[in-house]
């Protein structure tokens, strides 16, 4: 079964959980009315909050938590794959992770992920960003396979690290994937060649559902929600920032096809970097 038609939920997460749930289940429920079998969200779909301690008091457990439960009840209600790009959870540590929650058409968890990568950086235009001192990242990147296609997990500034990808695709990754919620000026320069170059260099579809639009903690995200295909085409893209849904059919054959034209993966080899030293001055 190497064709199914895949869908990202582009959404405007904000403080109140119940209502980012009200708000991605209607538009799970219209992506899977046009025929969608998996269904992709963004990062942090469940709450968008600035403050950690604001954070820290909205949300639980994962067993605890709406959004999932919404979803677990909905994939098995509609049968279909749905893909919660990631969710604000309370980890086993007792500190946050930013986990992905992969949910099968029985409303089983199929696989989880947390964010390898955080974004802490310092942007030209004024924004700070210290992913690490609310969350705790992940050590363990993962695969899951589905009926259709091996899928690569992955969230967010994960897709500026290629060798996550690679190593997925070395595993047999036919579908990799990087739901966001990228700010809109590191999305305005970078989104789009970040997504084709992971589909590019690895011969695989990337699938990225993202947030998009102000959100009631002031932050802008960029959305663009958008499926490239092995030969770095997009085949479907939200081109704009509102919420709603995106879908295209993904034939895995055509990963097999990407990767005999262009082995890259197949034609890599071992090496190892030596740094020289450069020229001395010259005496006069």
């Amino acid at each position: 079964m190497p064709t199914f038609t895949a869908a990202c939920v582009q959404l405007r997460s904000g403080k109140e959980i119940a209502d980012n749930v009200t708000a991605a289940e209607n538009l799970i429920r219209a992506a899977a009315g046009q025929g969608a079998g998996y269904i992709q969200t963004p990062e942090m779909s469940n709450v968008l909050v600035r403050s950690r301690e604001e954070l820290l008091a909205r949300i639980g457990g994962a067993n605890a938590d709406a959004f999932l439960l919404m979803a677990k009840s909905l994939s098995k209600e509609l049968e279909l794959f749905i893909h919660l790009g990631s969710l604000a959870v309370v980890g086993e540590s007792g500190k946050v992770a930013n986990r992905a929650f992969l949910i099968g058409p029985d409303g089983s968890e199929i696989a989880t992920y947390d964010k390898i990568h955080m974004f802490d950086v310092d942007l030209p235009n004024g924004e700070s960003w210290r992913e690490s001192a609310t969350y705790e990242p992940g050590k363990t990147s993962v695969i899951a396979e589905l009926p259709f296609a091996k899928l690569g997990m992955a969230v967010c500034y994960d897709i500026r690290f290629p060798a996550i990808f690679r190593a997925q695709a070395r595993a047999g990754a036919e579908v990799l994937t990087g739901p966001a919620a990228f700010t809109r000026q590191t999305g305005e320069a970078h989104w789009h060649v970040l997504q084709r170059a992971r589909a590019i260099e690895n011969g695989a579809f990337v699938v990225s559902a993202a947030q998009g639009g102000r959100h009631e903690d002031d932050r802008e995200t960029y959305g663009h929600s958008l499926i490239v295909d092995p030969w770095g085409v997009v085949i479907a893209e939200l081109e704009t920032n509102e919420p709603g849904y995106v879908l295209a059919e993904i034939d895995t054959d055509q990963v097999a096809k990407a990767r005999g034209r262009i082995p890259a993966i197949a034609n890599e080899r071992d090496f190892t970097c030596s740094l020289t030293a450069g020229l001395k001055e010259l005496s006069a």
